[in-house]
């Protein structure tokens, strides 16, 4: 039971935060109002997806094939073994290549969302890796967050590691799958004639091969972008989302859950790049112009998650102000983890600058923007957490059942995509749980 002396002690805290709801309410209502006309704005000029019906039907009819004849899964190990046995010296020599390329550019978030960017340059029509170049940018942003300011002091120090487990598995774990298939398109170009043969070399699942033919004769990069989206949903699904250990220690957190609750489970594209910011060394930096992205309401559900992958796609690719905003911003601004990348007139990497975490979530209360030279902490990714090596994961293949093919649908462009006040609002959400859980549980 709190004694007398702590309920007093709270009782500041409580009455600042008590004062400081209707200023924040008016301030959201504001702020959906000009994400909204900022929105109209981008959504402006529509880009062809070239999504392409037929194509579509007629992997669905393949993949229904799939599973009715199990062979095409490659479950009987003998049948495995016959293929390698078939194996020419260059397709052993490329398999060990691409081996070797995953495992390197697998060391950190920093090197896979490096790798995704190089892949999109030398080849734009894959799509999909450029949004998973700007998903994993998101991923090594969540992962400093971990350790910055008003995070760090909303979760104990365990609490913090597994999420960041979480976070570090999800990435390595859909890049481990994802990768290899990428590079093998990069070699069939290169050669000249299809490998995707090969796919099975590198336990791709069964439900890819279909894709990976079709675009290798026709290009559906909506089509492909769909399929590994799908894919990769369902390879973290039994591996990270469903396992126990992920289930016990964050999943099923009420703190999990709550930010998941309010709204806060966010993917931002920043977008283009404006006149440079002096940060306190007085060295340059670039200014993002808008925040686009979209909210994942329930992490945990499966078709929700892959559907929300099909709306970033559609965001991403189905408009031209946001592709081309989005493509100056990762172009030409080196991902290291902090939110200092994008937003630099509010966050910072340097700690000794930033204000303390009081400071942070009374300002945050205060007032919408803050003000100059008043910054949050946002570390790299390098000064705040090491590379993590990962156990082995079981091989297997999700695809044994038709549940997952009704998700082969053409995007949907969302409409209500400018997320620069909604990503503002989600920091003042934070910093009143902070002052929430300060006020009644001090240290």
């Amino acid at each position: 039971m709190r004694d007398s002396h702590e309920d007093h002690s709270a009782m500041p805290e409580i009455v600042r935060l008590t004062a400081s709801l209707p200023k924040a309410a008016v301030e959201m209502i504001k702020g959906r109002i000009a994400s909204w006309k900022a929105s109209q704005l981008l959504i402006k000029q529509r880009r062809n997806m070239e999504w392409k019906s037929p194509a579509a039907h007629h992997i669905r009819e393949q993949l229904e094939r799939i599973i009715q004849d199990r062979i095409f899964l490659r479950d009987i190990p003998l049948y495995r073994d016959q293929l390698k046995s078939r194996r020419t010296e260059q397709e052993k020599g490329i398999i060990q290549e691409i081996e070797a390329r995953t495992a390197k550019s697998n060391r950190s978030n920093i090197t896979r969302t490096r790798a995704y960017l190089n892949c999109y340059k030398q080849f734009p029509e894959l799509h999909w890796s450029f949004l998973a170049h700007m998903v994993s940018r998101n991923a090594g942003w969540s992962m400093s967050d971990l350790k910055g300011g008003l995070m760090s002091d909303l979760m104990e120090q365990p609490m913090r590691e597994d999420m960041y487990r979480l976070l570090e598995r999800c990435n390595a774990l859909i890049f481990q799958d994802a990768y290899p298939q990428l590079l093998l398109y990069m070699y069939s170009r290169t050669l000249g004639k299809s490998l995707f043969h090969l796919l099975s070399e590198f336990h791709v699942s069964a439900f890819m091969h279909p894709f990976w033919e079709r675009f290798w004769l026709e290009r559906d990069s909506a089509l492909l972008a769909t399929g590994l989206i799908i894919n990769e949903q369902q390879y973290i699904e039994g591996r990270v989302v469903q396992h126990h250990y992920f289930q016990k220690q964050i999943l099923r957190k009420p703190s999990f859950l709550l930010h998941s609750k309010f709204q806060m489970n966010q993917i931002i594209f920043p977008l283009t790049i404006e006149h440079p910011v002096q940060d306190s060394n007085q060295s340059s930096l670039p200014q993002a112009t808008g925040i686009c992205g979209l909210i994942l309401e329930d992490f945990t559900d499966i078709h929700e998650r892959i559907e929300f992958g099909k709306s970033l796609y559609a965001m991403l690719f189905g408009y031209q102000n946001v592709l081309s905003g989005v493509q100056a911003f990762a172009f030409t601004v080196k991902h290291q983890g902090s939110r200092q990348e994008y937003w630099p007139a509010l966050f910072t990497a340097d700690k000794q600058t930033a204000l303390n975490s009081p400071q942070e979530s009374s300002e945050l209360l205060k007032q919408e923007w803050l003000p100059e030279g008043k910054n949050l902490y946002s570390p790299l990714l390098k000064d705040v957490w090491q590379d993590m090596p990962y156990e082995p994961i079981q091989q297997y293949d999700w695809f044994t059942n038709a549940n997952a093919i009704v998700h082969i649908t053409r995007p949907r462009r969302p409409l209500f995509i400018e997320m620069t006040h909604a990503h503002r609002l989600a920091l003042q959400k934070t910093a009143m749980i902070h002052d929430v859980q300060k006020a009644y549980f001090p240290e």
